[in-house]
Formats: structure tokens, sequence, C-alpha cells
């Protein structure tokens, strides 16, 4: 067997076609799969400043890496990467080594901010009361915390490496929990109405795999040591991923499927929601963009810290 596109061994097999390509060419249709997504959604657009959502791992190293490449030679664009540290003992402190090592390889500006600093207890000191999955609060404390210093930073793009497998699962799980005004919200470029509050997401992997992702990385590097939260097996998420795979596995192109139906409905989703949408309050304790009067950290640091 050999690459679809020329006579070298293949490395991969794509998931959604019975293709096979070889190191280089897969490299190339990778690459022309996040620019063609880049400009099919102006997910960047003259002077932004994109502050990159960066955990060490295989996705944001790889979407750092690649937007960085992109823009090469564009002077109006900012780019700078945002760690948070949220505090899990032999876990982040070693992906945040690497990342701080990968930026100052690639000229990117870092900041690093931790849930110690910032709400005054690590998260592996926060499970110690809190008796809940460790996602649910850790994902609200660390949605907060990006998006509060993105802005901070003036930012006017928050960048994060959620691939086609993220994505497919939020919309299952949306769907599972009757969440649809959540599923409004999602897409290559997120919101459904423009807020001052809330920096825009937008993600250039979200037409490509998990398994393209992982290949990807490995193919140039960054895949230093694969590390895997400690409490993510505890996920709602891991659930609803094991079982999209299980799907995939037996009926190839499920996960495909799933998001290329979404980005149709996508437009009635938020067309549905925007009133709705454009009524968010400011939370009566730290001012953060919120949908009730005290937000959902600061719920959590009243009752949990």
């Amino acid at each position: 067997m050999t690459c679809r596109k020329c006579s070298e061994k293949p490395v991969i097999k794509l998931l959604n076609s019975s293709a096979v390509l070889c190191r280089s060419c897969f490299i190339k249709y990778f690459e022309k799969k996040v620019k063609r997504t880049i400009s099919g959604y102006k997910l960047i657009e003259k002077n932004d400043h994109i502050v990159f959502a960066a955990s060490g791992g295989k996705d944001s190293t790889t979407l750092i890496y690649l937007i960085k490449k992109i823009l090469n030679s564009r002077k109006d664009v900012k780019l700078t990467a945002v760690g948070i540290d949220e505090g899990i003992h032999d876990y982040r402190d070693k992906n945040l080594e690497f990342l701080k090592k990968f930026c100052k390889e690639n000229k990117i500006s870092l900041k690093i901010y931790s849930y110690k600093k910032e709400f005054g207890k690590s998260l592996d000191e926060i499970l110690k009361k809190y008796k809940g999955i460790p996602c649910s609060i850790c994902g609200v404390l660390r949605r907060y915390l990006l998006n509060k210093k993105a802005r901070e930073l003036h930012a006017t793009k928050l960048a994060t490496g959620h691939n086609l497998d993220d994505e497919s699962q939020s919309i299952m799980m949306n769907y599972f929990r009757d969440n649809m005004k959540i599923s409004a919200r999602l897409g290559p470029k997120t919101g459904i109405v423009k807020n001052k509050g809330f920096i825009p997401r937008i993600k250039p992997l979200y037409f490509l795999t998990e398994k393209e992702v992982t290949a990807y990385a490995f193919l140039k590097g960054f895949m230093h040591e694969f590390t895997e939260c400690p409490h993510s097996s505890e996920a709602y998420r891991g659930s609803v991923r094991d079982m999209l795979n299980e799907f995939e596995a037996k009926y190839p192109g499920t996960k495909h499927s799933i998001i290329n139906s979404f980005i149709e409905i996508l437009p009635l989703l938020k067309e549905k929601f925007k009133k709705e949408d454009s009524e968010i309050k400011s939370c009566t304790i730290c001012e953060e963009p919120c949908a009730q009067s005290i937000c959902k950290t600061c719920q959590y640091i009243k009752n949990i810290f």
C-alpha cells in the first residue's frame, strides 16, 4: 500500500475515507485544512490579538505552532499564549514546563496564571472539600480565568485547541442534557451575539480528528510525553467520548456526520437563542458576565472555598 498522492510509504489512514497518506502529504493535508477553516469562517482578521488557551498538550501546542507558521508574514496580528496552572500535582506542572520551553523556542509571549494565586487555593486543595465531579468545578474556574485574562490582555480572539472529537462530544452531551442553548454557542467561532465581556473563541482545528492532531503532533515532535489529567476518567465527557469511539469503530464516519449535520442547523440555533443570549448580566460580586446575578465561579468560591 502506498500514499494516495504519491508512491511513498503511508503513515496514517484517514478516518472518514479509505485514503492513506505519507508523512509529507499528511502534513500538507493537515495544514491546508486548518487554513481552509480559518479563511472559511473568518477566524482571524486584520489587527487581531490572538490569545491561545495553552496547556502544553498536543492540541494547543499544534495550534500555536500552526497559527505562528500561517501568520509568519503578518505584522498586524499579535500572538500571546496563556497557560492556566490549576494546581494538579505531577500533571499540569510537567506540561507547563514543556510549554515554557516551546514558547521560548518559538518566540511566543507566555503568561501563566494559577488557581492558587487567583482564587486562593489550588485544585488539589479545593478537591479536599468539594466532593462533586472534579471536571465540573475545574471547567468553570478555567473558562472564567481564560476569558478574564484574555480580556485584560486586550485580546480580540481566544484560540483553543478543540478538535472534531471534542466538538462532537460537546454536541452529544448537550443533546443528552437538553442544553440546546449551550450548543448554539458552539461552532468554529463561538458565541451567539457579541458581548464586550466575552472574548470570542476560535477553533482552527475544528474539522480535524483527535487521531489526526495526535499524528501531526507526533510527526512534528510535539509529543514530549503523553499525559492525561488524573481526573478525566470521572468526567461525564469521558463516558460520551468512549461511546462515540465505539460507534466510530463500528460505523466509520460517525463523528464527521455529527459535526456536518450540526454545522447545518447551527445558524437556526443561533437565531432561536439570539434574544435570550443578548440579556447577559454582570456578576454582582466580580462583575464578570454571567446568566444569573452571581456567576458560577463566585458561587463556588462562596460555598466551597
